[in-house]
């Protein structure tokens, strides 16, 4: 292959950020690795995704234990995928919070997109060893649920379709800060494989009109004011709509898949060809990309045979 499978060459650790966003509210982010959200409220914690494995998640547990003593109460996943969900069982939480999208998904594609995963970054996986199986959400929603805090209300809502089918936020209100896990980037790739593309936009739209003061995104630095959060929304709706329009022009020309992928290359590398994990995500989303083109709305299952596949043929 000419280049080294998805991440598994990247090998280097990265540097941590616990960044206060507000009172009480924190984000866990390392050099556009996947982040971790924290709000502490009256009596006790929500931690937003989870990193990949207990051991990992050590890491965030130690650095919440620096700014409180307060039980971890709640764990919410933005979205499935095994890099964000499967640290669970570390926190001890006595609920598991996701969409009911979420947990479909868990139950199609779970174990698949774990082992995809794994193979893909296996530097995420710190002691896979440790990671008791897939994780299970204990409480599900459809569309909003309202999480207390002590007086510190949550607002968790299903805005739309965009990085998956059931991509979650976290609103906190009172400080104006959400947490959009990867429907969100900041100088980082978005990761769309198993994307809605035409969907993804607007469910954006729906957090702009929240006018946050702060985000915490999915992958990249924290936004930490308004100028920021307008740029990292920016940011990611140019992403996706150069990855989509340069694709689905192709897949309408009848080109093939490695042409769109050639193509779309040439259109993104000059803007966003320096962001994390470009070229890790490229082929993946230029597949799905010109699949959704094509007229499939529900995204195929990733496996580790698939990926390698796919991975050969575009960028062998």
């Amino acid at each position: 292959m000419a280049k080294g499978f998805a991440s598994t060459n990247d090998t280097e650790d990265k540097v941590v950020s616990f960044t206060q966003m507000g009172e009480g509210l924190y984000a866990f982010t390392a050099q556009g690795d996947p982040n971790t959200g924290v709000i502490v409220g009256d009596d006790g914690v929500m931690v937003i995704d989870t990193q990949a494995t207990p051991k990992m998640a050590g890491s965030v547990i130690e650095h919440i234990r620096r700014v409180t003593d307060k039980p971890i109460k709640y764990v919410v996943l933005s979205h499935y995928h095994a890099v964000r969900v499967l640290g669970a069982q570390a926190y001890g939480a006595e609920q598991v919070i996701a969409s009911d999208a979420t947990r479909s998904l868990i139950v199609e594609r779970g174990k698949e997109d774990w082992d995809s995963e794994f193979g893909r970054f296996p530097r995420l996986f710190r002691a896979a060893e440790t990671i008791p199986g897939l994780t299970w959400p204990s409480m599900t929603f459809p569309r909003k649920m309202s999480v207390y805090l002590g007086k510190r209300r949550v607002d968790l809502m299903h805005l739309g379709r965009g990085h998956t089918a059931g991509d979650i936020v976290a609103w906190v209100p009172d400080a104006g800060v959400m947490f959009s896990g990867d429907l969100v980037e900041y100088h980082s790739a978005c990761y769309c494989g198993d994307a809605h593309f035409k969907d993804w936009p607007k469910t954006l739209d729906a957090i702009g009109e929240f006018n946050a003061r702060a985000i915490v995104p999915g992958r990249g630095d924290a936004l930490v004011h308004a100028d920021q959060v307008r740029d990292g929304l920016a940011l990611t709706r140019d992403f996706l709509t150069t990855l989509y329009g340069s694709v689905s022009e192709s897949a309408a020309k009848g080109l093939s898949l490695k042409d769109a992928f050639d193509r779309a290359n040439a259109a993104m590398a000059p803007r966003f060809g320096n962001f994390a994990i470009f070229d890790h995500c490229q082929p993946f989303n230029v597949a799905r990309a010109y699949d959704e083109a094509s007229g499939l709305d529900h995204p195929r299952i990733w496996t580790a045979e698939r990926d390698l596949d796919m991975w050969s043929k575009l960028q062998g």
